[in-house]
């Protein structure tokens, strides 16, 4: 969306990406739902070939002109690496004590936090049939679910993205007036730094590898819902490296159970008495 977003002076550049698409169709409908609503970055990941005279290029009207044509086969890795990213579930785990599915923004929601940074941002959407993974939405920042029935929850594809795209059109089209940036995003180089200071810290002072993962999974959502601004990361990763160094080489094992157990554990876990 570059071209497109800094002709309206906006400066939120969104691209859409789709891991491991089965079926053309979807991604053609996908590429004019971009069209409609002023996106242009299409990037997809392990897809099928997209014949000029097929069904991605029939189902996606005048996108067939830029956006699909255009489009850019990528690495999971790369899109991780590269953005602050935003992936999408029909299935949610509403609970406080996981961190994978939970907590999940609608996409009202998703917007309306975009609207408060300037920040590169990857819409994820996963496979026609299963959706994005457990692993692969690890490693995301943020998660997005579009409210639906109890009873069928799972929607197509393509509908999915129409909808959540629909809900972003204040970001991407010319005719809504948005408001002020409040604050600028740190890029993600820097916050994966924070990550790696974080976990050095964490290995110091917990030896479970669930209890570390779950924290570290807390954390990335956290950080995926603040949009930390550079300087905030900046002193957060200041501050764990300052401790690390004051740590240096001591494990777990260095310290007192009752005073490295609270560190990772749950609230229910204490709850529980375990």
């Amino acid at each position: 969306m570059s071209g497109e977003g800094e002709a309206n002076g906006r400066s939120h550049d969104l691209v859409v990406v789709v891991v491991e698409p089965k079926t053309p169709g979807n991604i053609g409908t996908i590429a004019r739902a971009m069209k409609n609503f002023g996106l242009s970055e299409l990037k997809l990941v392990d897809p099928p070939e997209l014949e000029e005279d097929g069904e991605a290029y029939g189902f996606a009207g005048h996108a067939r002109e830029d956006v699909l044509p255009n489009a850019e086969e990528v690495t999971f890795e790369e899109v991780v690496d590269t953005y602050h990213t935003v992936g999408t579930t029909a299935i949610t785990n509403e609970d406080s004590r996981r961190h994978v599915r939970f907590p999940f923004k609608t996409p009202l929601e998703v917007r309306e936090s975009l609207e408060t940074v300037d920040t590169r941002t990857a819409l994820v959407f996963g496979r026609e049939g299963t959706g994005l993974d457990n692993e692969e939405l690890a490693q995301l920042d943020e998660v997005c679910s579009i409210p639906a029935s109890e009873n069928y929850p799972v929607l197509n594809l393509g509908q999915a993205a129409t909808i959540l795209l629909y809900e972003l059109r204040p970001l991407t089209v010319e005719e809504t007036q948005l408001p002020d940036v409040e604050r600028e995003r740190a890029d993600e180089a820097a916050i994966d730094r924070f990550y790696d200071f974080f976990e050095e810290f964490h290995r110091s002072i917990e030896s479970r590898d669930h209890k570390r993962a779950k924290t570290r999974m807390m954390m990335r959502r956290l950080l995926g819902r603040a949009h930390p601004t550079e300087r905030e990361i900046t002193t957060l990763t200041g501050i764990f490296r300052r401790a690390n160094e004051l740590l240096g080489d001591r494990t777990f094992g260095d310290h007192a159970d009752g005073d490295s157990a609270e560190a990772g554990a749950d609230p229910s876990d204490t709850a529980r008495g375990g």
